[in-house]
């Protein structure tokens, strides 16, 4: 088995056809599916169902697939390190992302880690749902992920976790965008909900609906958005209510006010995480400083903008 074979099969597994693949792959099909059939043969299993228009993995292919990325993303970062090494430094940092984290946390955290290193090279990711970032840290595809976790318990992984409160984003011509302080997600209950795509993030959009769920009422979701900027916007134009983190305010037109959620258990923390055995090094605990320095920065931004 060549790394070659590992990658002719992701690519077929993240397309779901043998075609699209070897368009992307610079192959005919034929040769293409001929090595698929090998690579099966010596792995005593079949890994695809070939379907009338296209392929699906079979419960083995999606076993090894996880397996394959992970191989392909450790033969990456090992020729990575070893250049680095070579050149006397290591630099090249793997971020995973969550949407909001790309406005609220990515500019700041960028500014501190190149007054650290002015060499350090990004590579950015944005990775939905958490689970995504938690398993290609287990693969060794990020170095650091930055999470929103469905439950109040933290994974292994993490390393530092910040508070950022659920937030009512109102239009400022509701009621219940008056005041300041905490208010109950039950004021609303009547009013349109702009949510996020389940398909799109499905871990906020079911802790949205725990939310509304333990205030006794079930949201009449009527707009959805990819990104919390969109969700804003849809508020912003008067279309509806969300629900979003504290961090958020920097995002929101000034139409949009954001107000605490009370009287919940549940809790909203952005987390930063790190595999096992990744930044151990004196390069990598400095950049887990600059970052662990970022979140605490934006802490105490969310609790001056949304007290």
């Amino acid at each position: 088995m060549e790394l070659r074979h590992l990658r002719y099969f992701v690519t077929v597994a993240e397309l779901g056809s043998v075609s699209k693949a070897a368009v992307k792959l610079f192959m005919a099909q034929p040769p293409l599916s001929a090595q698929i059939r090998q690579l099966e043969e010596e792995v005593g299993a079949a890994l695809l169902v070939r379907l009338p228009r296209g392929v699906r993995l079979t419960p083995a292919g999606q076993s090894f697939l996880e397996d394959a990325r992970a191989i392909l993303a450790r033969a990456q970062q090992a020729g990575m390190r070893a250049r680095e090494r070579q050149a006397g430094q290591r630099s090249t940092l793997r971020l995973g992302l969550m949407p909001s984290a790309t406005h609220t946390l990515l500019p700041g955290l960028l500014q501190r880690l190149r007054q650290a290193d002015p060499t350090v090279a990004v590579e950015a990711r944005e990775m939905i749902p958490s689970a995504r970032q938690l398993q290609a840290l287990r693969n060794a595809e990020i170095d650091l992920g930055f999470i929103r976790p469905g439950q109040n318990q933290l994974p292994p992984e993490a390393l530092v976790s910040i508070d950022d409160p659920y937030c009512l984003a109102l239009h400022s011509d509701l009621p219940a965008a008056r005041g300041r302080g905490p208010v109950q997600l039950r004021q609303v209950a009547q009013q349109a909900f702009v949510s996020f795509a389940r398909y799109v993030e499905s871990d906020y959009f079911d802790q949205t609906a725990a939310l509304c769920e333990e205030a006794g009422f079930t949201p009449d979701v009527r707009h959805t958005g990819g990104q919390f900027v969109s969700v804003l916007a849809m508020v912003g134009c008067g279309l509806g209510v969300a629900i979003v983190p504290a961090s958020c305010a920097s995002m929101a037109p000034p139409q949009v006010k954001l107000r605490r959620i009370g009287g919940t258990q549940q809790k909203s923390r952005l987390v930063m995480v790190r595999g096992e055995h990744q930044m151990q090094d004196d390069w990598g605990q400095q950049v887990i400083q600059a970052a662990t320095d970022e979140m605490t920065a934006l802490e105490a931004v969310i609790r001056q903008t949304v007290p």
